[in-house]
């Protein structure tokens, strides 16, 4: 703060410096500092000023984030979660699984599935918090997710299996 660095209003670790039309971010997250500016100059007045107050080092541009794939060059930044929607595949056994274009049309019917086979409910809960997080980069996921998130309570297998069609 005593570089002029202002806190962001919503995310308290967001921290933004302006000068004019340049701009330098500054995102903390637990032990980690990520950091972009429109200019050279601010990166470098920044991690100059930051070594002076921190023991830290660099490890040069960002290429993986929080399950987020980042891709940087001249037409601009791209994220990815590939890699992340791998990882969900095989941690939750579901490499197998249909592929579909929509996941799952606004029409389909689910219900509670009285009669289904029980999930454990941790592994469900697991799944649910792991499709949540990937709805940051795949927003046409988020009917399905929550659909299925409305089950949490007594989860069944019919989610699992559930038809992207809307048949079981």
């Amino acid at each position: 703060m005593s570089h002029g660095i202002d806190r962001g209003m919503i995310d308290k670790t967001l921290f933004i410096k302006k000068s004019n039309s340049e701009i330098i971010l500054v995102q903390i997250y637990v032990y980690d500092i990520i950091f972009g500016a429109t200019q050279d100059s601010f990166c470098e007045e920044f991690v100059a000023a930051m070594k002076g107050e921190f023991e830290m080092s660099m490890m040069g541009e960002l290429s993986f984030f929080l399950g987020l794939q980042v891709k940087q060059t001249r037409d601009g930044i791209f994220l990815c979660q590939s890699k992340y929607c791998k990882e969900i595949l095989m941690k939750f056994e579901m490499e197998s699984c249909k592929v579909a274009r929509t996941p799952m049309p606004s029409s389909c019917y689910m219900d509670a599935d009285a009669v289904g086979k029980r999930v454990g409910q941790a592994k469900y809960r697991g799944l649910i918090g792991s499709l949540l997080y990937l709805t940051t980069s795949r927003p046409n996921i988020m009917f399905a997710v929550c659909l299925c998130a409305r089950y949490q309570g007594n989860p069944k297998e019919s989610p699992f299996k559930a038809d992207p069609i809307g048949h079981r």
